[in-house]
C-alpha cells in the first residue's frame, strides 16, 4: 500500500523546540545543571503505557531528575530471561534497581487502554512484533465478551500481573523482601483524573482521594487475616506471600530519608 505524499505544513515541533530552549530553560537552567554535576538519584522507577493521555509528571507532581521512567504498549513487564532477548523495560528495571537504588518502582496502568482492549479482538497481521508484545497481558484477559466492565478489570489485572512479574526479577525480590524497595500498582482513570491504588488487604483498587496510601503491592507487609479476601485472580499464591512477608522488618524505618513524594 503507497501513502500518499504529505501536504507540507509549518514545522510545529520545531517551534516548540525553540519555546523549551528559549522560554522555558532558563528558569530551570541551575536544576538541570546540578543534575549534570551531581548525576541523577530518582527514587522512584515509573512503568506505564505509551498511551499520551497518561502523563507521569502531572500525576505525580515530579520534576527533572525524580523518576526514572520507562513506558510500553499496555504497561507490561516481560518475563526475567536471564539475559536471553533484547528487552528494553527488563533492562530499565535492572539499570534502575542495581544502578539508581531506586526505593519505590510503580506499574501505572489506565481506562481505555488500546492495548488491553487489543486482547479481545483479531491480531493485526502488519504488526507481528505488537501481537507478540500483547501476549504478555493474555493472563489478565478474561473469557467474557468485551464490555466496559470486562475491560476495566482486565486493566486492574493487568496491572497485577506485572507486579508478580517484577518479584521473579531477583534484584528486585531481594529488595522486596529486605525492605529495600517498594512496589506499588496504579490504575489511572483518564476521565475523573483520579488514580485508584492497588490494596493487597481490600483486594481492590482505591481511589487515591480516599485510600491512606499510595499502593501496597501484591507482596505487602500487612498480616492478612485468616479468611479475608485478596486480589488473587492471577495469582493464588498473593495471601501467603504476603502473610509470609508480614515479619520482616519495616520498610519505612530504612527508607526514613526517601526524597519519594508518595511517603504516607
Amino acid at each position: 500500500m503507497t501513502l500518499p505524499a504529505a501536504p507540507a505544513a509549518p514545522d510545529e515541533l520545531l517551534q516548540r523546540l525553540r519555546r523549551f530552549h528559549d522560554d522555558y530553560f532558563p528558569a530551570v537552567r541551575d536544576r538541570f545543571e546540578s543534575l549534570v554535576h551531581d548525576g541523577q538519584h530518582p527514587s522512584i522507577l515509573f512503568i506505564g503505557c505509551s498511551d499520551s493521555r497518561l502523563v507521569p509528571y502531572l500525576l505525580t507532581g515530579t520534576g527533572p531528575g525524580e523518576v526514572f521512567m520507562v513506558r510500553n504498549v499496555g504497561a507490561f513487564v516481560p518475563p526475567y530471561e536471564g539475559g536471553r532477548g533484547h528487552h528494553g523495560t527488563a533492562a530499565a528495571i535492572e539499570f534502575a534497581v542495581l544502578k539508581l537504588g531506586v526505593e519505590r518502582i510503580v506499574v501505572c496502568g489506565h481506562s481505555h487502554c488500546g492495548g488491553i482492549r487489543a486482547l479481545y479482538e483479531e491480531a493485526t497481521p502488519e504488526a507481528p512484533n505488537l501481537s507478540a508484545w500483547l501476549e504478555l497481558g493474555r493472563e489478565a484477559a478474561l473469557p467474557v465478551q468485551m464490555t466496559p466492565e470486562a475491560l476495566r478489570r482486565t486493566e486492574q489485572r493487568s496491572v497485577v500481573l506485572q507486579l508478580e512479574r517484577l518479584m521473579a526479577y531477583p534484584m528486585v525480590r531481594e529488595r522486596v523482601e529486605g525492605g529495600w524497595l517498594a512496589l506499588h500498582g496504579w490504575h489511572y482513570v483518564i476521565e475523573d483524573g483520579e488514580v485508584h491504588v492497588f490494596d493487597v488487604r481490600s483486594g481492590s483498587f482505591l481511589p487515591a482521594s480516599s485510600a491512606d496510601h499510595s499502593g501496597t503491592g501484591p507482596f505487602d507487609r500487612t498480616p492478612v487475616d485468616d479468611g479475608s479476601q485478596v486480589f488473587n485472580e492471577i495469582d493464588a499464591a498473593l495471601a501467603p506471600a504476603a502473610a509470609s512477608l508480614a515479619s520482616a522488618p519495616s520498610a519505612s524505618r530504612r527508607r526514613a530519608a526517601s526524597r519519594s513524594p508518595y511517603e504516607a
